[in-house]
Protein backbone atom coordinates (compact mmCIF):
# COMPACT_ATOMS: atom_id res chain seq x y z
CA UNK A 1 0.00 0.00 0.00
CA UNK A 2 2.82 2.38 0.84
CA UNK A 3 4.55 1.68 -2.46
CA UNK A 4 1.30 2.09 -4.38
CA UNK A 5 0.67 5.43 -2.68
CA UNK A 6 4.26 6.39 -3.44
CA UNK A 7 3.74 5.56 -7.12
CA UNK A 8 0.44 7.47 -7.13
CA UNK A 9 1.98 10.59 -5.60
CA UNK A 10 5.00 10.27 -7.86
CA UNK A 11 2.69 10.03 -10.87
CA UNK A 12 0.73 13.11 -9.78
CA UNK A 13 3.97 15.01 -9.18
CA UNK A 14 5.33 14.03 -12.59
CA UNK A 15 2.02 14.90 -14.25
CA UNK A 16 1.98 18.32 -12.60
CA UNK A 17 5.62 19.00 -13.43
CA UNK A 18 5.48 17.83 -17.06
CA UNK A 19 2.12 19.54 -17.62
CA UNK A 20 3.44 22.78 -16.15
CA UNK A 21 6.62 22.67 -18.22
CA UNK A 22 4.70 21.88 -21.41
CA UNK A 23 2.09 24.56 -20.70
CA UNK A 24 4.81 27.14 -20.06
CA UNK A 25 6.48 26.15 -23.34
CA UNK A 26 3.16 26.44 -25.22
CA UNK A 27 2.43 29.80 -23.57
CA UNK A 28 5.90 31.12 -24.41
CA UNK A 29 5.50 29.96 -28.01
CA UNK A 30 2.11 31.67 -28.25
CA UNK A 31 3.46 34.87 -26.71
CA UNK A 32 6.44 34.79 -29.05
CA UNK A 33 4.12 34.45 -32.04
CA UNK A 34 1.89 37.23 -30.73
CA UNK A 35 4.90 39.52 -30.21
CA UNK A 36 6.25 38.74 -33.66
CA UNK A 37 2.86 39.50 -35.26
CA UNK A 38 2.56 42.71 -33.22
CA UNK A 39 6.02 43.95 -34.19
CA UNK A 40 5.36 43.13 -37.84
CA UNK A 41 2.10 45.10 -37.82
CA UNK A 42 3.73 47.99 -35.92
CA UNK A 43 6.57 48.20 -38.44
CA UNK A 44 4.05 48.24 -41.30
CA UNK A 45 2.11 51.03 -39.56
CA UNK A 46 5.29 53.05 -39.14
CA UNK A 47 6.29 52.55 -42.75
CA UNK A 48 2.84 53.56 -44.10
CA UNK A 49 2.65 56.71 -41.95
CA UNK A 50 6.25 57.60 -42.80
CA UNK A 51 5.46 57.29 -46.49
CA UNK A 52 2.56 59.72 -46.06
CA UNK A 53 4.51 62.43 -44.24
CA UNK A 54 7.36 62.13 -46.73
CA UNK A 55 4.74 62.54 -49.44
CA UNK A 56 3.63 65.80 -47.80
CA UNK A 57 7.20 67.11 -47.97
CA UNK A 58 7.30 66.22 -51.65
CA UNK A 59 4.01 67.99 -52.30
CA UNK A 60 5.28 71.18 -50.69
CA UNK A 61 8.56 71.01 -52.58
CA UNK A 62 6.58 70.69 -55.80
CA UNK A 63 4.50 73.73 -54.88
CA UNK A 64 7.66 75.78 -54.36
CA UNK A 65 9.04 74.75 -57.73
CA UNK A 66 5.84 75.21 -59.76
CA UNK A 67 4.45 78.39 -58.21
CA UNK A 68 2.81 80.84 -60.56
CA UNK A 69 3.00 84.60 -60.75
CA UNK A 70 0.58 86.68 -58.68
CA UNK A 71 -2.82 87.09 -60.28
CA UNK A 72 -2.69 83.76 -62.13
CA UNK A 73 -5.15 81.08 -61.03
CA UNK A 74 -3.24 79.22 -58.30
CA UNK A 75 -2.95 75.48 -59.11
CA UNK A 76 -2.33 74.59 -55.46
CA UNK A 77 -6.02 75.03 -54.70
CA UNK A 78 -6.69 71.81 -56.59
CA UNK A 79 -4.56 69.78 -54.11
CA UNK A 80 -7.42 68.94 -51.65
CA UNK A 81 -9.21 67.16 -54.46
CA UNK A 82 -6.11 65.10 -55.19
CA UNK A 83 -5.03 64.46 -51.61
CA UNK A 84 -7.92 63.92 -49.14
CA UNK A 85 -5.64 64.54 -46.15
CA UNK A 86 -5.04 68.16 -47.30
CA UNK A 87 -7.93 70.25 -45.99
CA UNK A 88 -6.76 73.58 -47.37
CA UNK A 89 -3.78 75.37 -48.93
CA UNK A 90 -2.72 78.91 -47.98
CA UNK A 91 -0.30 81.08 -49.95
CA UNK A 92 1.59 84.15 -48.84
CA UNK A 93 2.96 86.25 -51.65
CA UNK A 94 5.85 88.66 -51.23
CA UNK A 95 4.84 91.71 -49.25
CA UNK A 96 1.72 90.03 -47.84
CA UNK A 97 1.26 88.84 -44.26
CA UNK A 98 -0.01 85.59 -42.79
CA UNK A 99 -3.38 85.74 -41.07
CA UNK A 100 -2.01 83.72 -38.15
CA UNK A 101 1.10 84.62 -36.17
CA UNK A 102 2.00 80.92 -35.86
CA UNK A 103 2.33 80.72 -39.64
CA UNK A 104 4.75 83.63 -39.66
CA UNK A 105 6.90 82.03 -36.95
CA UNK A 106 6.85 78.70 -38.76
CA UNK A 107 7.86 80.35 -42.06
CA UNK A 108 10.83 81.99 -40.36
CA UNK A 109 11.92 78.63 -38.95
CA UNK A 110 11.35 76.93 -42.32
CA UNK A 111 13.54 79.49 -44.04
CA UNK A 112 16.30 78.85 -41.52
CA UNK A 113 16.03 75.07 -41.74
CA UNK A 114 15.32 75.02 -45.50
CA UNK A 115 12.54 72.47 -45.10
CA UNK A 116 8.87 72.41 -44.14
CA UNK A 117 8.03 72.93 -40.45
CA UNK A 118 5.00 72.56 -38.24
CA UNK A 119 2.95 75.67 -37.68
CA UNK A 120 0.41 74.28 -35.28
CA UNK A 121 -0.61 70.89 -33.96
CA UNK A 122 -4.12 70.34 -32.60
CA UNK A 123 -4.45 66.62 -31.90
CA UNK A 124 -7.72 67.23 -30.06
CA UNK A 125 -9.32 68.13 -33.42
CA UNK A 126 -7.08 65.83 -35.46
CA UNK A 127 -5.44 68.73 -37.31
CA UNK A 128 -2.02 70.18 -37.91
CA UNK A 129 -0.45 72.78 -40.27
CA UNK A 130 2.67 72.49 -42.33
CA UNK A 131 4.55 75.59 -43.65
CA UNK A 132 7.25 75.89 -46.34
CA UNK A 133 9.16 79.15 -46.90
CA UNK A 134 9.86 79.78 -50.59
CA UNK A 135 10.29 82.60 -53.12
CA UNK A 136 8.38 84.46 -54.30
CA UNK A 137 5.54 82.81 -52.29
CA UNK A 138 5.37 80.60 -49.21
CA UNK A 139 2.75 77.90 -48.62
CA UNK A 140 0.87 76.41 -45.68
CA UNK A 141 -1.08 73.15 -45.71
CA UNK A 142 -3.83 72.24 -43.23
CA UNK A 143 -3.75 68.46 -42.72
CA UNK A 144 -6.46 66.04 -41.54
CA UNK A 145 -4.83 63.34 -39.41
CA UNK A 146 -7.67 60.91 -39.97
CA UNK A 147 -7.18 61.12 -43.73
CA UNK A 148 -3.41 60.93 -43.38
CA UNK A 149 -3.74 57.26 -42.37
CA UNK A 150 -3.76 54.98 -45.45
CA UNK A 151 -6.62 52.77 -44.28
CA UNK A 152 -6.75 50.78 -47.49
CA UNK A 153 -3.27 49.43 -46.76
CA UNK A 154 -3.68 49.20 -42.99
CA UNK A 155 -2.46 45.81 -41.67
CA UNK A 156 -5.13 45.48 -38.94
CA UNK A 157 -8.89 45.94 -38.67
CA UNK A 158 -8.94 49.29 -36.82
CA UNK A 159 -12.22 48.73 -34.95
CA UNK A 160 -11.55 45.21 -33.64
CA UNK A 161 -7.79 44.91 -33.47
CA UNK A 162 -6.39 44.59 -29.92
CA UNK A 163 -3.39 46.77 -30.89
CA UNK A 164 -3.55 50.40 -29.78
CA UNK A 165 -1.80 52.88 -32.10
CA UNK A 166 -1.20 56.50 -31.08
CA UNK A 167 0.61 59.47 -32.61
CA UNK A 168 2.36 61.61 -29.99
CA UNK A 169 3.80 65.11 -30.22
CA UNK A 170 4.87 67.36 -27.35
CA UNK A 171 2.46 65.85 -24.83
CA UNK A 172 -0.45 65.53 -27.27
CA UNK A 173 -1.89 62.15 -28.27
CA UNK A 174 -4.01 61.30 -31.25
CA UNK A 175 -5.49 57.83 -31.24
CA UNK A 176 -5.11 56.22 -34.62
CA UNK A 177 -6.50 52.87 -33.48
CA UNK A 178 -8.11 52.34 -30.03
CA UNK A 179 -7.20 48.70 -29.47
CA UNK A 180 -7.87 46.91 -26.18
CA UNK A 181 -5.77 47.44 -23.08
CA UNK A 182 -6.59 45.63 -19.85
CA UNK A 183 -5.02 44.67 -16.57
CA UNK A 184 -2.68 41.73 -16.12
CA UNK A 185 -1.10 39.53 -18.71
CA UNK A 186 1.74 40.60 -20.98
CA UNK A 187 2.28 43.94 -22.72
CA UNK A 188 4.23 44.60 -25.94
CA UNK A 189 5.44 48.10 -26.86
CA UNK A 190 6.66 49.78 -30.05
CA UNK A 191 8.09 53.34 -30.22
CA UNK A 192 9.54 55.02 -33.29
CA UNK A 193 9.69 58.49 -34.93
CA UNK A 194 8.22 59.04 -38.37
CA UNK A 195 10.76 59.29 -41.17
CA UNK A 196 10.27 63.04 -41.78
CA UNK A 197 11.87 65.84 -39.76
CA UNK A 198 9.14 68.24 -40.85
CA UNK A 199 6.48 66.17 -39.04
CA UNK A 200 8.30 64.81 -35.98
CA UNK A 201 5.45 62.68 -34.74
CA UNK A 202 6.15 59.67 -32.58
CA UNK A 203 4.38 56.39 -33.43
CA UNK A 204 3.53 54.40 -30.30
CA UNK A 205 1.83 50.98 -30.36
CA UNK A 206 0.76 48.71 -27.49
CA UNK A 207 -0.53 45.17 -27.42
CA UNK A 208 -1.95 43.67 -24.23
CA UNK A 209 -2.11 39.87 -24.24
CA UNK A 210 -4.46 38.67 -21.50
CA UNK A 211 -4.64 35.30 -19.77
CA UNK A 212 -7.64 34.37 -21.88
CA UNK A 213 -5.57 34.56 -25.04
CA UNK A 214 -3.18 31.83 -23.95
CA UNK A 215 -3.56 28.52 -25.81
CA UNK A 216 -5.68 26.86 -23.13
CA UNK A 217 -7.04 24.31 -25.59
CA UNK A 218 -3.55 23.10 -26.47
CA UNK A 219 -2.59 23.17 -22.78
CA UNK A 220 -5.58 20.98 -21.88
CA UNK A 221 -4.75 18.64 -24.73
CA UNK A 222 -1.16 18.46 -23.50
CA UNK A 223 -2.33 17.78 -19.94
CA UNK A 224 -4.60 15.00 -21.21
CA UNK A 225 -1.80 13.49 -23.28
CA UNK A 226 0.57 13.57 -20.30
CA UNK A 227 -2.12 12.08 -18.06
CA UNK A 228 -2.74 9.28 -20.55
CA UNK A 229 0.97 8.53 -20.85
CA UNK A 230 1.52 8.55 -17.09
CA UNK A 231 -1.62 6.46 -16.53
CA UNK A 232 -0.23 3.88 -18.93
CA UNK A 233 3.10 4.01 -17.13
CA UNK A 234 1.43 3.63 -13.71
CA UNK A 235 -0.72 0.78 -15.02
CA UNK A 236 2.43 -0.95 -16.27
CA UNK A 237 4.08 -0.38 -12.89
CA UNK A 238 1.01 -1.81 -11.13
CA UNK A 239 1.09 -4.85 -13.40
CA UNK A 240 4.75 -5.39 -12.65
CA UNK A 241 4.17 -4.88 -8.93
CA UNK A 242 1.24 -7.29 -8.99
CA UNK A 243 3.37 -9.88 -10.79
CA UNK A 244 6.22 -9.46 -8.30
CA UNK A 245 3.73 -9.63 -5.43
CA UNK A 246 2.20 -12.81 -6.84
CA UNK A 247 5.64 -14.37 -7.27
CA UNK A 248 6.60 -13.43 -3.72
CA UNK A 249 3.34 -14.76 -2.32
CA UNK A 250 3.83 -17.96 -4.29
CA UNK A 251 7.31 -18.31 -2.84
CA UNK A 252 6.04 -17.66 0.66
CA UNK A 253 3.19 -20.08 0.07
CA UNK A 254 5.58 -22.79 -1.02
CA UNK A 255 7.78 -22.20 2.01
CA UNK A 256 4.70 -22.14 4.23
CA UNK A 257 3.44 -25.42 2.78
CA UNK A 258 6.81 -27.04 3.32
CA UNK A 259 7.01 -25.76 6.87
CA UNK A 260 3.42 -26.80 7.50
CA UNK A 261 4.22 -30.24 6.15
CA UNK A 262 7.18 -30.38 8.49
CA UNK A 263 5.01 -29.32 11.40
CA UNK A 264 2.40 -31.88 10.40
CA UNK A 265 5.01 -34.63 10.08
CA UNK A 266 6.51 -33.70 13.44
CA UNK A 267 3.06 -33.81 14.99
CA UNK A 268 2.29 -37.16 13.40
CA UNK A 269 5.58 -38.56 14.60
CA UNK A 270 4.84 -37.29 18.09
CA UNK A 271 1.34 -38.75 18.02
CA UNK A 272 2.29 -42.12 16.49
CA UNK A 273 5.53 -42.88 18.29
CA UNK A 274 3.90 -43.45 21.66
CA UNK A 275 1.25 -45.95 20.48
CA UNK A 276 3.77 -47.69 18.26
CA UNK A 277 6.15 -47.98 21.17
CA UNK A 278 3.34 -49.38 23.27
CA UNK A 279 2.45 -51.89 20.55
CA UNK A 280 6.08 -52.93 20.39
CA UNK A 281 6.31 -53.34 24.16
CA UNK A 282 3.01 -55.27 24.38
CA UNK A 283 3.86 -57.62 21.56
CA UNK A 284 7.26 -58.34 23.08
CA UNK A 285 5.63 -59.04 26.44
CA UNK A 286 3.04 -61.25 24.80
CA UNK A 287 5.76 -63.16 23.06
CA UNK A 288 7.52 -63.75 26.37
CA UNK A 289 4.29 -64.88 28.03
CA UNK A 290 3.51 -67.22 25.21
CA UNK A 291 6.98 -68.72 25.50
CA UNK A 292 6.33 -69.53 29.15
CA UNK A 293 3.04 -71.34 28.56
CA UNK A 294 3.15 -75.13 28.41
CA UNK A 295 1.27 -75.31 25.17
CA UNK A 296 3.48 -75.02 22.16
CA UNK A 297 1.97 -72.39 19.95
CA UNK A 298 4.47 -71.82 17.12
CA UNK A 299 1.88 -70.14 14.95
CA UNK A 300 1.06 -67.58 17.63
CA UNK A 301 4.71 -66.93 18.24
CA UNK A 302 5.24 -66.43 14.55
CA UNK A 303 2.34 -63.95 14.42
CA UNK A 304 3.69 -62.07 17.42
CA UNK A 305 7.11 -61.94 15.81
CA UNK A 306 5.58 -60.54 12.65
CA UNK A 307 3.65 -57.91 14.66
CA UNK A 308 6.89 -56.88 16.37
CA UNK A 309 8.62 -56.63 13.05
CA UNK A 310 5.77 -54.55 11.55
CA UNK A 311 5.74 -52.22 14.55
CA UNK A 312 9.47 -51.69 14.17
CA UNK A 313 9.08 -51.05 10.52
CA UNK A 314 6.28 -48.51 11.18
CA UNK A 315 8.47 -46.74 13.71
CA UNK A 316 11.33 -46.65 11.20
CA UNK A 317 9.03 -45.25 8.49
CA UNK A 318 7.81 -42.48 10.80
CA UNK A 319 11.38 -41.67 11.77
CA UNK A 320 12.45 -41.45 8.15
CA UNK A 321 9.47 -39.19 7.34
CA UNK A 322 10.35 -36.88 10.20
CA UNK A 323 13.97 -36.67 9.14
CA UNK A 324 12.95 -36.01 5.53
CA UNK A 325 10.65 -33.07 6.28
CA UNK A 326 12.34 -31.71 9.38
CA UNK A 327 13.24 -27.99 8.97
CA UNK A 328 16.93 -27.10 8.75
CA UNK A 329 18.64 -25.36 11.61
CA UNK A 330 17.59 -21.68 11.37
CA UNK A 331 20.38 -20.56 13.69
CA UNK A 332 22.92 -21.39 10.99
CA UNK A 333 21.13 -19.10 8.50
CA UNK A 334 20.74 -15.94 10.58
CA UNK A 335 21.75 -12.66 8.98
CA UNK A 336 21.10 -8.93 9.58
CA UNK A 337 17.56 -7.93 8.60
CA UNK A 338 15.82 -4.55 8.93
CA UNK A 339 12.47 -4.77 10.71
CA UNK A 340 11.03 -1.61 9.08
CA UNK A 341 11.71 -2.95 5.59
CA UNK A 342 10.33 -6.37 6.50
CA UNK A 343 7.09 -4.77 7.73
CA UNK A 344 6.75 -2.62 4.61
CA UNK A 345 7.42 -5.62 2.35
CA UNK A 346 4.77 -7.69 4.16
CA UNK A 347 2.19 -4.90 3.90
CA UNK A 348 3.03 -4.45 0.23
CA UNK A 349 2.39 -8.14 -0.45
CA UNK A 350 -0.91 -7.97 1.43
CA UNK A 351 -2.06 -4.72 -0.16
CA UNK A 352 -4.90 -6.38 -2.17
CA UNK A 353 -6.16 -8.06 1.03
CA UNK A 354 -6.03 -4.75 2.91
CA UNK A 355 -7.92 -2.96 0.15
CA UNK A 356 -10.56 -5.68 -0.11
CA UNK A 357 -11.24 -5.49 3.63
CA UNK A 358 -11.12 -1.65 3.68
CA UNK A 359 -8.31 -1.64 6.23
CA UNK A 360 -5.73 1.16 6.37
CA UNK A 361 -2.85 0.06 8.63
CA UNK A 362 -1.35 2.51 11.09
CA UNK A 363 2.44 2.29 11.20
CA UNK A 364 4.71 3.36 14.04
CA UNK A 365 8.24 3.06 12.67
CA UNK A 366 11.26 4.64 14.36
CA UNK A 367 13.55 6.90 12.39
CA UNK A 368 16.64 4.84 13.24
CA UNK A 369 16.87 1.52 11.43
CA UNK A 370 16.20 -1.52 13.66
CA UNK A 371 18.39 -4.42 12.52
CA UNK A 372 17.97 -7.92 13.99
CA UNK A 373 19.51 -11.34 13.39
CA UNK A 374 16.94 -13.41 11.50
CA UNK A 375 16.38 -15.78 8.65
CA UNK A 376 14.69 -13.49 6.05
CA UNK A 377 12.19 -16.03 4.70
CA UNK A 378 11.19 -17.14 8.18
CA UNK A 379 10.75 -13.49 9.26
CA UNK A 380 8.60 -12.76 6.23
CA UNK A 381 6.50 -15.86 6.88
CA UNK A 382 5.88 -14.91 10.52
CA UNK A 383 4.81 -11.37 9.57
CA UNK A 384 2.64 -12.68 6.75
CA UNK A 385 0.85 -15.12 9.08
CA UNK A 386 0.36 -12.54 11.85
CA UNK A 387 -1.06 -9.95 9.46
CA UNK A 388 -3.33 -12.46 7.70
CA UNK A 389 -4.65 -13.66 11.07
CA UNK A 390 -5.35 -10.03 12.02
CA UNK A 391 -7.18 -9.39 8.73
CA UNK A 392 -9.26 -12.54 9.15
CA UNK A 393 -10.17 -11.40 12.65
CA UNK A 394 -11.16 -7.93 11.39
CA UNK A 395 -13.61 -9.52 8.94
CA UNK A 396 -15.78 -10.32 11.97
CA UNK A 397 -16.34 -6.63 12.88
CA UNK A 398 -17.96 -3.76 10.89
CA UNK A 399 -15.70 -2.02 8.38
CA UNK A 400 -15.80 1.31 10.23
CA UNK A 401 -14.46 -0.39 13.40
CA UNK A 402 -11.53 -2.16 11.73
CA UNK A 403 -8.14 -1.03 13.01
CA UNK A 404 -4.75 -2.58 12.32
CA UNK A 405 -1.55 -1.23 13.87
CA UNK A 406 2.04 -2.31 13.34
CA UNK A 407 4.86 -0.86 15.39
CA UNK A 408 8.61 -1.46 15.51
CA UNK A 409 10.81 -0.85 18.55
CA UNK A 410 14.32 -1.62 19.71
CA UNK A 411 14.98 -2.06 23.41
CA UNK A 412 16.87 -4.27 25.85
CA UNK A 413 18.94 -5.90 23.10
CA UNK A 414 15.90 -7.00 21.11
CA UNK A 415 13.93 -5.73 18.17
CA UNK A 416 10.18 -5.94 18.58
CA UNK A 417 7.34 -5.97 16.07
CA UNK A 418 3.87 -5.51 17.55
CA UNK A 419 0.75 -6.33 15.52
CA UNK A 420 -2.56 -5.27 17.06
CA UNK A 421 -6.08 -5.50 15.69
CA UNK A 422 -9.56 -4.47 16.78
CA UNK A 423 -11.11 -7.85 16.05
CA UNK A 424 -13.26 -9.89 18.45
CA UNK A 425 -10.21 -10.85 20.52
CA UNK A 426 -9.49 -14.11 22.45
CA UNK A 427 -10.88 -15.76 25.53
CA UNK A 428 -8.60 -16.95 28.33
CA UNK A 429 -8.93 -20.52 27.09
CA UNK A 430 -7.97 -19.62 23.53
CA UNK A 431 -5.07 -17.48 24.76
CA UNK A 432 -3.71 -20.37 26.81
CA UNK A 433 -3.71 -22.73 23.81
CA UNK A 434 -3.03 -20.28 20.98
CA UNK A 435 0.39 -21.76 20.08
CA UNK A 436 -0.58 -25.44 20.43
CA UNK A 437 -0.25 -27.50 17.23
CA UNK A 438 -3.60 -28.35 15.62
CA UNK A 439 -5.51 -25.93 17.85
CA UNK A 440 -7.70 -23.52 15.87
CA UNK A 441 -10.85 -21.45 16.30
CA UNK A 442 -11.66 -21.47 12.59
CA UNK A 443 -13.64 -24.23 10.96
CA UNK A 444 -11.28 -24.54 7.99
CA UNK A 445 -8.02 -23.97 9.90
CA UNK A 446 -5.36 -26.61 10.55
CA UNK A 447 -4.10 -24.98 13.73
CA UNK A 448 -0.49 -25.00 12.56
CA UNK A 449 0.09 -21.34 11.53
CA UNK A 450 0.81 -19.77 14.93
CA UNK A 451 2.51 -22.92 16.15
CA UNK A 452 4.83 -22.77 13.16
CA UNK A 453 5.45 -19.02 13.74
CA UNK A 454 6.42 -19.66 17.35
CA UNK A 455 8.71 -22.48 16.28
CA UNK A 456 10.37 -20.25 13.66
CA UNK A 457 10.77 -17.38 16.14
CA UNK A 458 12.32 -19.71 18.72
CA UNK A 459 14.63 -21.18 16.10
CA UNK A 460 15.98 -17.68 15.43
CA UNK A 461 16.68 -17.02 19.09
CA UNK A 462 13.57 -14.95 19.63
CA UNK A 463 10.03 -15.41 20.86
CA UNK A 464 6.41 -14.84 19.87
CA UNK A 465 3.91 -13.63 22.46
CA UNK A 466 0.15 -13.15 22.38
CA UNK A 467 -2.08 -10.98 24.54
CA UNK A 468 -5.59 -9.62 24.66
CA UNK A 469 -6.07 -5.95 23.78
CA UNK A 470 -8.44 -3.69 25.68
CA UNK A 471 -11.25 -3.09 25.11
CA UNK A 472 -11.29 -5.57 22.25
CA UNK A 473 -8.85 -7.23 19.91
CA UNK A 474 -5.57 -9.11 19.99
CA UNK A 475 -1.90 -8.22 20.16
CA UNK A 476 1.06 -10.30 18.99
CA UNK A 477 4.66 -9.36 19.75
CA UNK A 478 7.60 -10.82 17.85
CA UNK A 479 10.96 -10.35 19.57
CA UNK A 480 14.27 -11.08 17.85
CA UNK A 481 17.85 -10.38 18.97
CA UNK A 482 19.42 -7.18 17.71
CA UNK A 483 22.59 -7.30 15.64
CA UNK A 484 25.51 -6.95 18.10
CA UNK A 485 26.63 -3.33 18.31
CA UNK A 486 23.42 -1.92 16.78
CA UNK A 487 22.04 1.18 18.53
CA UNK A 488 18.95 0.73 20.66
CA UNK A 489 16.34 3.37 19.90
CA UNK A 490 12.75 3.53 20.90
CA UNK A 491 10.00 4.69 18.56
Amino acid sequence: MLKTQHHRWLGLLLWGLITALGSVALARLELSQQREAFETDARIVHRLLSQRVVQHDAVMATLALLQTAPGVSPPEQRLPSLYPQILSVQRRDAGAAWPDERLRVAETLSRALRRPTLAGVDFARGRYQLVLAAEPASFALAMDLRAVVPWSEWPMPPETSPVRVVLQHEGQDWVVQPGRLGEGGWRFDFHKHLAADSQPFHVVAWRQVGWRELPWGWMLAWAGLVAAALSSWLALQRQRAARRRAEELLRLGQVARLNTLGELAAGMAHELNQPLTAVLANTQASARLLDEEPPDMPVIRSAMAQAVEQARRASAVVGRLRRAVERPDLAAQLQPAGLQQAVQNALYLLEPELTRREVVPRLELPTARVVVLAEPVALEQILHNLLMNALQALEQVPARERQLSVSVQAEAGQGRITVTDSGPGMTDEVLARIFEPFFTTRETGLGLGLSLCETLATGMGGSLQAARRAPRGAEFRLLLPLVPGAPESQS
